[in-house]
């Protein structure tokens, strides 16, 4: 079947006297089209739809407010009175054509004249109709043995699309995912993963996945000790475990054995008695203050989780010469709702992956380094009252509403003995992959993943909504597929394991298949714990997908008081999304819900991976509407993907988002400015050139198609950055969190050049940054001027 079978929707702009005008692609000026060539691109023929200008200057663009969002795509009122002639094809950030209506009372202007004599018209009338008799019968006859001989698929056009996806999505329903999740939530008690593994292949297969089997992989696993790790006042000679209880046989016979998973997995283990030193968040100037105060080697620092990732702030106190850490969550930086007090979590220290294995897959026959640990620092997450008790403070004190967080008095000096224990072990990791292969382009792969409940890990119930609801997506999908129907690409059903240990079973299958992955996927669709909360969606995006996240965030929302509240991001998020990010540079989305009071406390929060959640999925989302409503979220957008003719990225939306990173009094940023303006222009050309005419059904030719989608699926690639500090992207496009609008590694590099004058780590951070800009810039080039040679080789 080709691709130009398919067409998109015709959006239609309403203009008086306009009739829409196709420019051929031959008839542009060699490597760029003449009307872009200027300054006032925006005031001519791009105002007919959008001005890029004003978007790039309002300050919410990036964010992509859903209220203005239903109405980017109308037409300009001044546009009436243009005239026909001097109209180029519009371009709108989306790339695609808007076609101009004429006016709907134009049959009246045309006027004619009287009939000669009614004899006359009488004899012309009636062999008009003689001739439309024989006509329509031969048509008849010519119809039906057309369509007796030559069958053929009903057009593919937008709106057959949309409503193919809507008798999709209607069949997935809330009670469905609440039985599937009560299901696998009866698994996770057993200690070998592979019972729910098996559960997950038998439901896929039966539900008619293609080609569903497991990908095991042998990896290192850092396992609990056979005691829980102690916390020793020597002032005192108290004991306490982790979860702040005292170290009594009495007591640890009445904990759970959740005890021994209160650690940090690829911790340095043995003991250390040393003083603690409260260095709060851990930031640069927390540490730069501290150190001038005291001697901090081989001390035991008193670290508050959030606000930076754990590794780049592991990192910084290792450096310094800290031997140990007690990790914790200061209540302030919770809901008032959640009382973590005697909360124990676990941490991974692991940046991704095997690490006896770092960079390639484990393997039969692979090397594995002797790597037990990957930090030298004896690192113990406790409880906020074990924290209290080494401060001599009864809890976190509130005086009128305002919650006091919790803090060592620098005049106080605490000597404390840290034990941590844990044990490393070869362990079998498994994964669950499925196809639907696609029919037109079944080497593009569009990957959806879950993960699933891995052994020796903390048994929350995140997973078992990642899985139903990526079950129940098959579960919709499938009878479609059984009827004959195929998505245009392949699409790929994931369910992770090891990534309680930091992301592994994706990590190893991407390091195994990178060959294949880095030439072939299309986009990553993550579904990683998505019931977090229940007032607010939040969905994170890839720049060049945003657009589309935005257009269906409004599709089938729960409460559609919260749809013009919700924004749409591109932040680090958690999960196994990462390998796909980070090392292949592939766009991705994430649909998730929040509780709104989590998002206004300290980002990287979620990296504590907590053994009994304070509120459970079921009270938060009872009738499992939010798992639906984000299925059907997700579930429009993969077949969106997969089945669109052009990709629905926007290259134009990454040049606005490079823009939008240099916006204020940042030091050093004018040759990138130069660079993102650069950026900008070829981007503008490419979508206007190239993008646009190929969603044009009369203009669409498959090799076309087939290099613009080469292009579009590989524009973030260029954003990869291969060093950057520990528990930061390498894909430089998606920020800290939402409160930092600036390239991540710059905000790092400045917080560190403070007090010089002239800084390398600045220096590199900012040339990093350049490189990554002009090699996205070139890379637009590259692809107008392959167009420009196949167009001219026509000639």
């Amino acid at each position: 079947m080709e691709e130009n079978e398919a067409s998109l929707p015709n959006t239609s702009l309403q203009g008086r006297k306009m009739a829409y005008q196709k420019v051929n692609a031959d008839q542009r000026a060699p490597g760029h089209s003449q009307y872009l060539d200027n300054d006032d691109l925006q005031a001519t023929a791009l105002d007919l739809e959008w001005d890029m200008e004003k978007e790039l200057e309002e300050p919410g663009f990036d964010q992509f407010q859903l209220d203005s969002a239903e109405n980017q795509n109308l037409g300009h009122s001044e546009t009436t009175d243009l005239n026909l002639d001097s109209i180029q094809p519009a371009t709108s950030p989306k790339g695609r054509f808007q076609r101009l209506q004429e006016e709907s009372d134009y049959i009246s202007h045309y006027t004619r004249s009287a009939p000669k004599s009614n004899r006359c018209n009488f004899c012309h009338l009636l062999k008009i109709l003689c001739t439309a008799i024989i006509v329509f019968i031969f048509g008849i006859l010519i119809g039906y043995y057309i369509h007796t001989n030559c069958p053929s698929d009903s057009p593919s056009s937008g709106t057959v699309d949309h409503q193919l996806y809507q008798e999709i999505l209607k069949t997935i329903q809330a009670e469905d995912i609440k039985k599937s999740f009560r299901n696998l939530v009866q698994l996770y008690k057993s200690e070998d993963d592979m019972e729910v593994s098996k559960k997950i292949k038998t439901q896929w297969t039966s539900l008619g996945l293609e080609d569903v089997q497991f990908v095991n992989y042998s990896v290192l696993l850092n396992l609990p000790g056979l005691s829980p790790s102690t916390v020793t006042l020597s002032s005192s000679g108290e004991c306490f475990h982790p979860d702040g209880q005292p170290c009594s046989e009495e007591a640890r016979k009445e904990s759970s054995q959740d005890l021994l998973y209160s650690y940090a997995a690829y911790s340095a283990k043995g003991t250390l008695k040393a003083e603690v030193i409260d260095v709060s968040y851990g930031m640069a100037d927390d540490l730069k203050r501290i150190r001038k105060m005291k001697n901090v080697t081989n001390r035991i620092a008193l670290l508050k989780l959030g606000k930076l990732p754990l590794l780049y702030k592991l990192s910084l106190l290792e450096k310094a010469g800290f031997g140990g850490v007690l990790l914790y969550i200061d209540p302030c930086d919770l809901p008032k709702t959640v009382n973590p007090s005697h909360d124990i979590f676990m941490v991974p220290l692991n940046p991704g992956g095997d690490p006896s294995t770092p960079g390639y897959p484990s393997v039969d026959g692979s090397f594995r380094q002797s790597q037990s640990n990957l930090t030298s620092l004896l690192v113990q997450p406790i409880s906020a009252s074990l924290v209290a008790k080494l401060i001599s403070s009864p809890k976190a004190r509130t005086k009128n509403d305002v919650c006091s967080p919790l803090q060592l008095p620098n005049n106080e000096i605490r000597v404390v003995s840290l034990q941590v224990q844990t044990v490393t072990k070869l362990k079998t990791v498994t994964n669950v992959v499925g196809y639907v292969m696609g029919l037109t382009s079944p080497d593009r792969y569009i990957i959806v993943g879950s993960h699933h409940h891995t052994a020796h890990s903390y048994n929350g119930q995140e997973w078992a909504s990642s899985t139903a609801i990526i079950t129940a997506f098959i579960r919709a999908l499938m009878p479609k597929v059984k009827r004959g129907w195929r998505p245009d690409r392949t699409i790929v059903f994931c369910s992770w394991g090891g990534t309680a240990f930091g992301n592994i079973g994706s990590y190893e299958w991407g390091e195994d298949f990178k060959t294949v992955l880095q030439k072939n996927v299309v986009a990553y669709i993550n579904l990683h714990s998505p019931i977090r909360g229940n007032s607010t969606l939040r969905p994170v995006a890839s720049p060049s997908l945003q657009q589309l996240v935005v257009e269906k965030n409004n599709f089938n929302c729960t409460r559609r008081t919260q749809c013009p509240e919700t924004n749409i991001s591109s932040i680090q998020i958690q999960g196994d999304a990462d390998y796909f990010i980070n090392h292949l540079g592939v766009p991705s989305v994430q649909f998730a819900y929040e509780d709104i009071k989590t998002l206004e406390g300290p980002s990287f929060l979620s990296e504590a991976l907590f053994s009994t959640q304070s509120t459970t999925v079921e009270e938060m989302d009872p009738f499992f509407k939010l798992h639906e409503t984000i299925t059907k979220l997700s579930g429009e957008v993969i077949l969106q993907i997969a089945n669109e003719p052009v990709l629905p990225f926007n290259a134009l939306d990454i040049a606005l988002e490079v823009q939008n990173n240099l916006k204020g009094d940042q030091p050093n940023t004018h040759q990138l400015l130069a660079m993102a303006s650069r950026l900008r222009e070829s981007a503008e050309l490419f979508q206007s050139d190239e993008m646009r005419p190929a969603n044009d059904p009369k203009e669409r030719a498959p090799i076309r198609i087939r290099m613009l989608n080469d292009i579009l699926q590989d524009m973030e690639k260029s954003f990869l950055v291969q060093q950057v500090p520990p528990g930061f992207y390498r894909n430089i496009l998606y920020h800290l969190d939402e409160r930092t609008g600036q390239f991540s590694i710059l905000v790092e590099a400045w917080e560190h050049c403070k007090p010089l004058a002239t800084d390398e780590t600045l220096q590199e951070a900012l040339s990093k940054v350049l490189n990554s800009i002009n090699s996205a810039h070139v890379y637009f080039k590259a692809g107008l001027d392959v167009f420009k040679s196949v167009l001219d080789g026509k000639n």
